[in-house]
C-alpha cells in the first residue's frame, strides 16, 4: 500500500494503527495476543452466521484448519481482492463480504500460526532466509494482508469493524516481527568478510550456499505483488549450479541476505510502515559505515585536536584521510548506492532519502577534517599533503542518486573546504621565501659545496612542480587572497641583486602565470642569497667554486624537471648557463694565472742567454704554487661529476701543454742529478695525475701519491 505521507521515525511499541479516521479506537489496538483468545469476544458481538467462531481446541477450528491450506485460502483472498473494485460499498456487502469472512478469519489464523512458528525458532539471528519456500509463502500472505486492509476500509457497515480490527492487529504483529527481522538481517550481514559470509550462507536450507558476498541486481529479484510463486527462488541453491567466486564488495551482503532484506522492506512499504523501515536502515547502516571507516584507520577528530597535533601525527592522519576519501568515492558510496538500488528499486524516494542520509553523514566528517587541516599553522612541509587533499576534493564526483538539495549542499561544503586548502597551499608555497630570508648563518659551507638551503629549495620546488597543474589552479584562484600585488615590486627589488636568474622573467613578464612568477621569484631570491653567502669565503677561487657548484645544481634540477623548466622558461636556463660559465672562467683565472706566469718564457734571458738563477726561481715558484693549490683544492668539493670533469679538463688543457713545453726547453739547462731533482719536481704526467685529484674532498691525495 503506497503511502505518500512525510517519512517519520516511529517505534512499533508506540504506534497506534487506526485506518478508520473519526471512529473510536479499539482498546486492544497495539497489543499482541493470539487469535484463539479473542474467540469469545468475536462470538458474543456478532451473529454466528456472519463471523464463525473458533474456540481454542474446538472441533470447528480443527476441521476448518485441516480443510483449507494457506495456498487455498490465498486463492480465495486473491479472488475477493480482484472483485473488490466492482463491489459497492453500500450494496452486496452482506452477500460477498459474508461469504469471504470465513476465509479471512481462517487466513488470519493461518498467518498467526506461521508467525508463532517463526518466533518459536527465533534466537539471536534472523529466521527469514532459512527456508525459501516458507518465506515466500509467508511474505506473500503479508502482502495480501495489507491489500485486504485497504479493501476492508472501504466498507462502512458496523459488522466489518471487528474484522478490520482483527486484521489490523495481525498486520501490526507481523510488522513487529519483520522490523526485528530486518534489523537482524542488516546487522548480522553488514561488514561480513568473505569467510564469514561463507559460514553465514551455509545455514540457508541446510545447504552450502553461494560464498560470493555481492549485491544482487534488481533484475535478480521478483516483485511481492506477483504472489507466492517462489519469490526467493532466484537464490535457491538446491539447483546445484556452480558459482564463480569473486572478491567481496562493499557492503558485503550475500545475495541471499539481499533478497530477504528486499522482500521484507517491500512488505513493510506495502503495509504503510515505510517510516519504520527507513528508521531501521538509518540506524544500522550508519553504524555499518562507521565501522567501515574505522576499519580503514580513520576516526572523527575534532578541530581542536587537529590544531594540537604535531605534524608527524597529523601527516599520518591526512594519509589515512586521503585513502578513506578515495575509498568512499570509489567503493563505499557506489556500493551503498547499488545496495539501495537493489533493495528499493520500486521506491525512488526511499532509496534517495537513505543514500542522501549516509552520504551527508560520512561526507560531513571527511570534509570537516579537511577544513580543520586548512586552519592549522602554515609551514612549508605541509604543502604536499594540502595539495593531495585539494586534489581529492577537486576530483570528487557526486552521485546521481543524490537529491538536488543534498547535491547542492555537498558541493557547497566540498567547494568551501577545497577553497580553504587552496588558500593554504598558496600561502605555504610563498612561505618558502621566508625560509630563504630567515637563514642568517655566518659560517660558509665547508669546501665550497652545494649549500643545504639550495638543495632544500630545489628539491622542494622539484617536488612541488609535480603538482604544477594543481598549483597553477590554486594560484590562479587564490593568490589574490594572499596580497599577490606585493610580489611584483618585491621581486623587482630582489632581481636587481647580484647575478640572479631574473633576466628571463623581466624580459617577458606578461607570459608568466601567477605560479610561474612566484617560482621565478623564489629562484631569484635564492640567487641573491647564494651571492651573499659566497662573500663569506676569503679565497676568491673557492668563492667561485661555491657559486659554480650551486649554480650548476640549480641548472641541473631545472633541466631535469620538465615542470620547473616550463615554469622558469628558457631565458632563465640560458642566463643560468651563462652565469656558471662566468664562474668557471673566474675560478680558473684566480687559481691558475699565477702558476702559468711561472711558465712564461719571457724574462728568462739576460744578454741573449738563459739566466739560470731566474730559471731556478721560476721552477721554485711553480713547484710551491702548484703544491699549495693541489693541497688546498683537493679538499674542495665539486659533487657534480660532469662539472668536476669539465674543470679538470679545462685546467689540464692550459697547464699540461705549458708545463711540458717549459720543461722540454729549459730542463736541460740544469746539471743532471740532484739539481734536476731539486728544481724539476714534477714531470708532465705528474701534473696531469695531480689535476685529476682536485675537487675530491681529499686532503691527503698528494701525500698518498708521493708515498
Amino acid at each position: 500500500m503506497a503511502n505518500n505521507a512525510p517519512l517519520k521515525s516511529l517505534s512499533f511499541d508506540s504506534r497506534i494503527y487506526d485506518e478508520n479516521k473519526g471512529k473510536n479506537e479499539d482498546k486492544n489496538v497495539g497489543k499482541s495476543f493470539s487469535f484463539a483468545s479473542r474467540a469469545t469476544s468475536f462470538k458474543s458481538d456478532h451473529d454466528d452466521s456472519v463471523l464463525p467462531t473458533f474456540d481454542e481446541g474446538g472441533e470447528e477450528e480443527q476441521s476448518e484448519c485441516r480443510e483449507f491450506t494457506m495456498e487455498e485460502l490465498s486463492e480465495e483472498i486473491d479472488a475477493f481482492l480482484q472483485s473488490a473494485d466492482s463491489m459497492s460499498a453500500n450494496a452486496g456487502e452482506t452477500g460477498d463480504l459474508m461469504e469471504i469472512t470465513a476465509s479471512v478469519v481462517m487466513f488470519l489464523k493461518k498467518l498467526e500460526l506461521m508467525i508463532e512458528e517463526y518466533e518459536s525458532t527465533w534466537e539471536t539471528t534472523a529466521v527469514i532466509g532459512r527456508n525459501v519456500d516458507e518465506d515466500s509463502l509467508f511474505l506473500a500472505a503479508v502482502n495480501r494482508l495489507s491489500s485486504l486492509i485497504t479493501v476492508l476500509n472501504g466498507y462502512k457497515s458496523d459488522h466489518t469493524m471487528l474484522l478490520l480490527n482483527q486484521t489490523s492487529l495481525i498486520l501490526h504483529r507481523v510488522m513487529v516481527f519483520l522490523e526485528d527481522e530486518l534489523r537482524l538481517l542488516l546487522a548480522e550481514s553488514a561488514g561480513l568478510t568473505q569467510n564469514s559470509a561463507d559460514n553465514n550462507s551455509k545455514s540457508k536450507n541446510g545447504k552450502g550456499a553461494q560464498n560470493t558476498p555481492v549485491i544482487a541486481s534488481p533484475q535478480d529479484q521478483q516483485q511481492l505483488s506477483e504472489g507466492d510463486q517462489g519469490l526467493l527462488s532466484d537464490h535457491n541453491l538446491d539447483s546445484g549450479e556452480s558459482v564463480k567466486e569473486s572478491p567481496p564488495t562493499f557492503p558485503y551482503y550475500s545475495p541471499e541476505s539481499v533478497s530477504s532484506i528486499r522482500l521484507i522492506s517491500s512488505a513493510m512499504h506495502n503495509a504503510g510502515y515505510e517510516a519504520e523501515c527507513i528508521s531501521i536502515f538509518i540506524i544500522v547502516r550508519r553504524h555499518a559505515i562507521e565501522e567501515e571507516v574505522k576499519k580503514h584507520g580513520f576516526e572523527k577528530i575534532s578541530v581542536d585536536d587537529v590544531q594540537k597535533m604535531n605534524w608527524e601525527s597529523l601527516e599520518r592522519e591526512i594519509t589515512t584521510w586521503i585513502g578513506m576519501f578515495k575509498h568512499c568515492s570509489n567503493e563505499l558510496f557506489p556500493g551503498e548506492e547499488k545496495f539501495y538500488e537493489t533493495i528499493f528499486s520500486d521506491h525512488l524516494s526511499t532509496k534517495r532519502f537513505l543514500f542522501c542520509d549516509i552520504s551527508l553523514a560520512v561526507s560531513s566528517i571527511l570534509i570537516s577534517f579537511a577544513e580543520a587541516v586548512s586552519m592549522t599553522k602554515r609551514s612549508t612541509e605541509k604543502l604536499f599533503k594540502c595539495l593531495d587533499m585539494y586534489e581529492a576534493l577537486r576530483d570528487w564526483i557526486p552521485s546521481t542518486m543524490l537529491s538536488e538539495e543534498v547535491n547542492e549542499e555537498l558541493r557547497s561544503e566540498v567547494s568551501f573546504a577545497k577553497s580553504r586548502l587552496g588558500e593554504a597551499a598558496v600561502t605555504i608555497f610563498c612561505l618558502l621565501e621566508n625560509s630563504i630570508k630567515g637563514d642568517n648563518t655566518k659560517t660558509p659551507v665547508p669546501n665550497g659545496a652545494v649549500h643545504p638551503l639550495t638543495r632544500y629549495c630545489m628539491n622542494y620546488l622539484e617536488y612541488a612542480c609535480e603538482y604544477k597543474d594543481t598549483l597553477e589552479q590554486v594560484f590562479q584562484q587564490h593568490l589574490k587572497t594572499d596580497e599577490s600585488e606585493e610580489f611584483p615590486s618585491d621581486t623587482e627589488q630582489r632581481s636587481g641583486g647580484g647575478g640572479g636568474g631574473g633576466g628571463g622573467r623581466n624580459a617577458e613578464p606578461e607570459k608568466h602565470s601567477p605560479f610561474s612568477s612566484q617560482l621565478i621569484t623564489i629562484m631569484d631570491l635564492l640567487d641573491t642569497y647564494l651571492d651573499s653567502k659566497s662573500k663569506l669565503y676569503k679565497d676568491l677561487s673557492l668563492r667561485y667554486v661555491f657559486l659554480m657548484n650551486n649554480g650548476r645544481y640549480m641548472l641541473q634540477k631545472v633541466k631535469g624537471s620538465t615542470e620547473i623548466h616550463q615554469g622558469v622558461g628558457d631565458n632563465w636556463c640560458r642566463k643560468r648557463s651563462s652565469d656558471v660559465r662566468h664562474y668557471h672562467k673566474s675560478y680558473q683565472r684566480e687559481s691558475w694565472s699565477r702558476v702559468l706566469q711561472c711558465l712564461n718564457h719571457e724574462g728568462l734571458q739576460v744578454n741573449g742567454k738563459i739566466h739560470k738563477p731566474i730559471l731556478k726561481e721560476r721552477f721554485k715558484n711553480f713547484n710551491q704554487l702548484f703544491e699549495e693549490i693541489h693541497k688546498t683544492q683537493c679538499s674542495w668539493v665539486v659533487s657534480d661529476e660532469q662539472l668536476q670533469s669539465e674543470l679538470r679538463v679545462s685546467i689540464s688543457a692550459v697547464m699540461i701543454p705549458a708545463y711540458r713545453s717549459f720543461v722540454a726547453r729549459f730542463g736541460q739547462i740544469f746539471t743532471p742529478g740532484r739539481q734536476v731533482e731539486k728544481y724539476i719536481k714534477f714531470q708532465p704526467d705528474d701534473i696531469e695525475n695531480a689535476i685529476e685529484e682536485l675537487f675530491d674532498g681529499n686532503t691527503n691525495s698528494m701525500a698518498k701519491r708521493k708515498g
